[in-house]
């Protein structure tokens, strides 16, 4: 198993759309086709859509290292509304420490428009998953 299948049991990621093109201990990328499904009431993706895509990216960064980790804080800075095409998430780490984690997730679109930015610290367990 890869961490690629391991976050094909992400249901809800899954379900919205995001799909995992790229991940490594300490980074990810990922990237959501914009559907009608994501829009909100003003025609522009809905602001939890992007941090699906941006915690999906993240989630596979930091779990790439082989122990199960879970975020214990998120921020999101929203730059650019949009409506239509395909938003990327890249997710990098800033800070390793044994025990806590914290990565800067860039949202961008096609264009490479800068969408929102995402940080996100999370609490790296000893509990090793399978596909390590």
């Amino acid at each position: 198993m890869t961490i690629q299948d391991f976050f094909k049991d992400d249901r809800y990621a899954v379900f919205s759309g995001v799909e995992l093109l790229e991940v490594e201990a300490g980074r990810a990328k990922a990237k959501m086709d914009i559907q009608e499904m994501h829009l909100n009431a003003g025609n522009v993706v809905q602001g939890g859509a992007i941090f699906t895509l941006a915690d999906l990216a993240f989630a596979a960064a930091v779990n790439a290292y082989g122990n199960l980790a879970m975020s214990i804080e998120t921020s999101i800075r929203y730059f650019k509304g949009v409506g239509s095409g395909t938003l990327f998430a890249e997710a990098k780490v800033v800070h390793l420490h044994k025990k806590l984690a914290t990565f800067e997730v860039i949202v961008t679109n096609e264009k490479d428009e800068l969408i929102a930015l995402f940080t996100a610290t999370a609490y790296r367990k000893e509990i090793p998953l399978s596909f390590s």
